[in-house]
């Protein structure tokens, strides 16, 4: 059967606007600090191009994203001065210099608003995002809170339907820990965006961290014997450092010991024994616990004393020698037979 070339015409069309349908520009939000625009379908290789724009002033920025595939993009604007006025951003997504897709969102800045929540803090480090967040009626809303490596979300969590309340001195916790595993030394961003259920009101906060390994010493212990340490794991960055322990006496370094950790990750905590070579003799030292990075710097340090006593002599009982051991028995099977005598003499006193 030999087609004709309309109906092979139409098929190319029909296979074209499948493809271009499956590249689509899916969601957009914006304030003048960020804009968050989300990719579905096959985008690799596509260009994206977010624009910002005012009514006043017209175009003020743009950003140029090569995109790998679908996902979450976000882009950091640097407004300086900004006014009141309508704002708006769009994004276009194009592919070998055709728009395939485009969507635009506007937002208002300035003036006087109704807010029904507000934030008392919101910052993101190697940990997680710290969220404080209160209102004076309830309000109910959702959260996005965004972990961003470059320019594009590696780890997006959703909390649905957050109910918020208190006030200023005691807002709702709302922080969040990374799941993710994070590279040490490397820059990301922490991104959270609140919307509120009932009129849709949108807040978003946003700021750039360096991860890096953090723990610290949170108990020791130590004697004549040897000493130990716990440490706790306090980022995201796995913790692959040491413990060194320096024993001093009146200024001499006597000892000098060094203990690699297990691998701690935010919460994980272990501890690490060592001890002398043999004990201490009595006298008074000074021990320095020191808990070394990743990257050979000290990150936290612990000072103690150490009092070495005299150790106690051991308690001696005194064995009397074989021939006293018998005159003793001898004694006293004789007071026993001249208790019995005085025993039988009285009772038979009592019953004449």
């Amino acid at each position: 059967m030999k087609l004709s070339l309309p109906f092979m015409l139409a098929i190319t069309l029909v296979v074209i606007a499948t493809s271009a349908q499956a590249q689509e520009v899916f969601d957009i939000y914006s304030d003048l600090q960020s804009c968050d625009v989300t990719v579905k379908g096959d985008a690799a290789g596509c260009l994206l191009k977010v624009d910002l724009s005012s009514t006043k002033d017209g175009l003020i920025q743009t950003r140029t994203l090569s995109l790998d595939g679908p996902g979450t993009w976000i882009v950091a604007w640097d407004v300086s001065g900004a006014k009141e006025g309508s704002y708006g951003a769009c994004a276009k997504l194009i592919r070998e210099g055709v728009v395939i897709s485009e969507r635009c969102t506007d937002f208002y800045y300035g003036g006087r608003v109704n807010i029904r929540f507000d934030v008392r803090d919101a910052h993101a480090d190697y940990r997680g995002m710290t969220l404080l967040v209160y209102s004076e009626d309830l309000a109910v809303v959702d959260i996005y809170y965004t972990l961003v490596k470059g320019d594009k979300a590696v780890y997006i969590s959703k909390r649905e339907s957050v109910p918020i309340a208190g006030s200023y001195g005691s807002p709702s916790d709302l922080s969040l820990e990374w799941k993710q595993l994070l590279e040490n030394g490397q820059e990301y961003k922490g991104r959270v965006k609140i919307v509120e259920k009932k009129n849709g009101q949108t807040r978003a906060f946003m700021n750039s961290f360096v991860a890096r390994d953090d723990a610290e010493i949170t108990d020791t212990y130590q004697d004549e014997t040897g000493a130990s340490a716990t440490v706790m794991g306090r980022s995201r960055v796995p913790f692959e450092g040491s413990l060194k322990f320096d024993l001093y006496q009146n200024g001499a370094l006597l000892a000098s010991v060094e203990e690699k950790t297990p691998i701690l990750l935010a919460g994980d905590d272990e501890t690490v024994e060592i001890s002398w070579n043999g004990t201490l003799d009595p006298g008074i030292y000074q021990l320095t616990i020191q808990l070394i990075g990743n990257d050979g710097d000290v990150i936290d340090i612990e000072e103690s004393i150490i009092e070495a006593e005299i150790p106690p002599r051991p308690l001696t009982v005194e064995t009397p020698a074989e021939g006293e051991s018998g005159r003793s028995k001898m004694v006293i099977a004789a007071a026993v037979l001249l208790l019995a005598a005085v025993m039988i003499v009285v009772v038979r006193r009592r019953r004449g």
